[in-house]
């Protein structure tokens, strides 16, 4: 009984956030045993605990001098304060500092509170068990632009929230996420149910359409949604920080013989390098039937008639042409989401652990983060050749901030050291651009600036349903607006066909989970 008791204690202490007990610390946190309990146990309230969002880390602040402590709560540590003391026992010109960290006031004696720490030009990480000063000692600076920085900004320090074990338990979420199995598909499904809100209902068979392509036209855009593998994890992500429901697209081009044709930016090469490309329609469908084990889920979104007799094909094909063999347009992917200071982070995320991640990527992979997201950060500010840690300097010396660098809308027509830089809804949105479906307010609208979100809601699309082809959701218990033709879930679109284009559409508009509400002429 005396266990049970203890064990009662301990639940209501988890259940009743704030609520004191006898004033005792107990010797254990429920959180830190249930791992050890046996899996058919532990799993599904860990799982409840704990999802793939808590490997990311958490902003608490930046440790500057002792005259301005720093002081938070901690996931383990309820009670933590740091302060950095600037020294030069290395002898060096700008010398180094220490880094002092008082932890206390444990929820338990099992407990730890890992930490990663970081400046422009460093990232490391520790962790913390026992309540008492600890430090972390930089021997010395990089030079005088990271002495700078931490002397006026501070050493950044992020939290992660989970601990120890709900860091290992959330990775565990995230690994099946990326994997090309059911597990993986149940995963990512479980993910947008959770953190989006979004529901999967199982559609009538057959599960494909028998397409006939004859009923397909110059400018219909195809809505793809993947959820199982490596782009099922990204697009997941892409998804949850966005708002959209479907991860990639592509268009319907038809050349001057008939012939039917799809555009798509991002279709992998035989390098396995992802380009811009024009292939057949037969072949591209064959390939989404038989050979895509991503389990894509597509859907056909017929132009208007109006927007039809509008699109001018040679214009389109001339753009398009222009475009084959570029890179997939990783410059401006993540500036498309990003358009205020604070309104598009889900949480955990903000500007902080941006750039954190920023400064890991760099640290581990410089290339592929100058390819990612150097050069773009570079042309918001007007210069040339800056790595991160610089181009994070500078910002700071004309009294910005990273935050504010990131909401600046991309413009349509920078061009990278690799050309145009369009991700797969840019593509087909300056290819719509190209046609004279943006008239008269073309030259106004960035439309890299655009979601997949953003661009399934315009109201370019079919509204009148008797219009649709006969094959359109045939056999579907549910006629949806436009044709699904491949999948076993229903591909919903939120929001479908419902706004008029207008000046600087999209370039700044919150976009929060789980309603992605926007504000009018954002």
């Amino acid at each position: 009984m005396a266990k049970l008791a203890w064990l009662l204690l301990l639940l209501i202490s988890v259940s009743v956030p704030g609520l004191q007990v006898w004033a005792l610390k107990p010797p254990f946190h429920l959180r830190d045993v249930l791992p050890l309990l046996p899996r058919q146990v532990s799993w599904p309230i860990l799982n409840r605990l704990n999802s793939a969002l808590d490997i990311l880390p958490v902003f608490v602040g930046a440790a500057s001098s002792p005259d301005n402590v720093l002081d938070w709560k901690g996931a383990c540590f309820y009670k933590n304060t740091a302060w950095m003391v600037f020294h030069n026992k290395s002898l060096t010109e700008y010398g180094g500092g220490t880094l002092h960290i008082k932890v206390s006031n444990a929820h338990s004696w099992t407990c730890m509170d890992l930490y990663i720490f970081a400046t422009p030009y460093r990232v490391t990480w520790d962790y913390y068990f026992l309540a008492r000063e600890h430090t972390l000692e930089i021997k010395a600076w990089e030079g005088k632009a990271e002495y700078e920085y931490v002397k006026n900004h501070g050493l950044s320090i992020f939290l992660l929230q989970a601990g120890m074990l709900g860091t290992l338990q959330a990775l565990w979420e995230v690994f099946p996420l990326f994997t090309n199995t059911g597990w993986g598909e149940n995963s990512n499904i479980n993910f947008l149910e959770k953190h989006m809100g979004a529901s999967f209902e199982v559609r009538p068979q057959p599960w494909v359409t028998n397409v006939s392509a004859d009923d397909i036209h110059s400018g219909d855009f195809l809505a793809i949604s993947k959820i199982r593998g490596r782009w099922g994890a990204f697009e997941s992500l892409e998804k949850w920080v966005s708002g959209a429901y479907a991860g990639h697209t592509a268009v319907c081009l038809r050349d001057s013989n008939g012939k039917l044709w799809v555009g798509e930016s991002g279709h992998e090469n035989e390098k396995g390098e992802d380009v811009i490309a024009l292939m057949p329609w037969e072949e591209w469908w064959d390939f989404e039937l038989n050979k895509d084990d991503s389990n894509p889920h597509i859907a056909l979104l017929p132009l208007h008639p109006d927007l039809r007799a509008r699109f001018n094909e040679s214009a389109a094909w001339e753009y398009a042409l222009s475009m084959i063999g570029k890179p997939y347009g990783y410059h401006n992917m993540i500036f498309s989401w990003i358009d205020t200071l604070n309104g598009n982070y889900p949480p955990p995320l903000d500007a902080n652990v941006v750039a954190c991640v920023m400064t890991i990527w760099n640290q581990i992979q410089p290339e592929y983060a100058a390819n990612m997201w150097n050069e773009a950060l570079n042309k918001r500010l007007g210069t040339k050749g800056l790595d991160l840690p610089e181009v994070l300097v500078e910002v700071e010396k004309r009294g910005s901030s990273f935050d504010e660098l990131l909401t600046i809308p991309e413009q349509d027509d920078w061009v990278y050291t690799d050309g145009k830089s369009t991700s797969c809804i840019a593509f087909i949105l300056e290819m719509y651009k190209e046609a004279g479906l943006f008239d008269p307010i073309a030259s106004s609208v960035q439309v890299t600036e655009f979601t997949i979100k953003d661009a399934y809601i315009l109201n370019f699309f079919e509204k009148n349903s008797s219009r649709l082809p006969k094959w359109c959701n045939d056999g579907d218990t549910v006629k949806l607006p436009y044709c699904q033709i491949k999948g076993k879930y229903r591909l919903e679109l939120p929001g479908y066909n419902s706004m008029e284009p207008y000046s600087h559409m999209n370039e700044r508009c919150p976009s929060l989970p789980p309603k992605y509400s926007r504000p009018k002429d954002c």
